[in-house]
């Protein structure tokens, strides 16, 4: 059976003493020597937050390698790249994947700047003035594996910022996941029919048979709410406490964990949709206006000022309005008409897939732009924090 320490007990320093105590008899007294329960948590938190940032650290590396195995099997799919929502230029899929692992690869480096103000030791601060006896802060510090101490022992009890730094970074990823989410919820809907979830991470409807709902992404999308408020939580609490401990610092627990517990559940949850979701074949893009850009930006081509080449192609779209048609129908008199620059090969640029490959600047969306942050990501992925994932 295991040791259940009873609830006389006021925490589980107390606890240990005494289990000690059993063991050893009065010798167990001298356990305490140099130190206040006040740096023992304050010692603890950082114990228990250095190991969930690494944790959370190697989740976030998971799922950003999922993405990328997501651009290297899918990511040649032509679809709309979109402007408050509505369509914009042709873009591979990969390269909008691609831009939710940059900003999750910031998460992991934001985690990792967070870790080095975690990673200092409080213990042999005491209650806050430090102690007479011979310690070595720094040995024991060595000893937990913490890069250093906290050099003052009043901050050492009295600090907390570490633990809104940490549900901040928290918070910022959540708004990444959320916005990944959104996008899963939208891109399963009819009207964009860009993925189909799994069954796994999907739930039916008790009326409506034909359903297939992203409760999953939905959820992840709503627990940013949960997250952000227990930043704010944390902010509210420490704010204007006077140095160095308060009772009121017992509440910092329940908004860190969860702000931590949340976060990382969610990033499996993510992980585990894009796993298993089915990417579907991407729409008609030779309609609409989709590739007028591609008008002006071959005016600029030709020597035309760019704005002067925007109200030429935006014209173009008019006149296709006017007629009820659309960028396909133009005809090189058509172009000539609205300006005399266009030659032959413009009826060229009216091509999806070729518009997509000529945005070859560094981090367009030309396929080689999207291999190449593939390969930079995949390098930063057992490592960029300092430590192995």
């Amino acid at each position: 059976g295991g040791w259940r320490p009873g609830i006389e007990l006021e925490d589980v320093h107390m606890a240990v003493e005494s289990r000690l105590h059993h063991h050893i008899g009065d010798l167990a007294g001298k356990l305490h020597t140099a130190r206040s329960r006040n740096d023992q948590v304050a010692t603890d938190v950082r114990l228990w937050l250095r190991r969930r940032l690494d944790l959370l650290d190697g989740e976030l590396a998971a799922l950003i390698g999922v993405l990328l195995d997501r651009v290297e099997a899918d990511g040649r799919t032509l679809v709309p790249g979109c402007t408050h929502l509505q369509w914009g230029q042709p873009i591979w899929l990969g390269h909008q994947l691609l831009a939710h692992a940059w900003a999750l690869s910031r998460d992991r480096e934001r985690i990792a700047d967070c870790r080095k103000r975690v990673n200092r030791c409080p213990l042999g601060a005491a209650a806050m003035a430090g102690t007479p006896h011979p310690i070595d802060r720094l040995y024991t510090a060595g000893l937990l594996g913490f890069a250093g101490v906290v050099d003052n022992a009043m901050d050492a009890v009295a600090a907390r910022d570490h633990l809104v730094e940490a549900a901040s970074t928290c918070a910022i990823a959540m708004t990444h996941l959320s916005r990944m989410a959104e996008e899963l919820v939208l891109w399963s809907t009819p009207e964009f029919r860009r993925v189909r979830l799994s069954d796994a991470w999907s739930t039916g409807s008790s009326i409506m048979p034909q359903k297939r709902n992203p409760d999953a992404a939905e959820l992840v999308r709503g627990k940013a709410g949960r997250v952000f408020g227990a930043v704010q939580a944390l902010l509210t609490l420490v704010k204007a406490l006077p140095l160095a401990y308060n009772r009121d610092l017992q509440e910092d627990r329940p908004p860190l964990f969860d702000a931590v517990g949340t976060t990382r559940a969610c990033v499996r949850v993510m992980t585990g949709c894009w796993a298993e979701l089915e990417v579907l074949p991407g729409p008609e893009l030779r309609g609409d206006f989709l590739l007028t850009t591609e008008l002006a930006d071959y005016l600029a081509s030709k020597g035309v000022p760019f704005r002067q080449a925007h109200h030429v192609a935006g014209g173009l779209v008019k006149r296709c309005e006017e007629r009820g048609q659309d960028l396909s129908s133009l005809t090189l008199e058509d172009l000539q008409a609205a300006h005399p620059a266009f030659d032959a090969d413009a009826l060229d640029r009216l091509d999806p897939e070729s518009a997509a490959e000529r945005r070859t600047s560094r981090g367009g969306t030309a396929w080689a732009e999207v291999q190449r942050q593939v390969s930079r990501l995949r390098e930063q992925l057992p490592n960029l924090s300092g430590r192995a994932v």
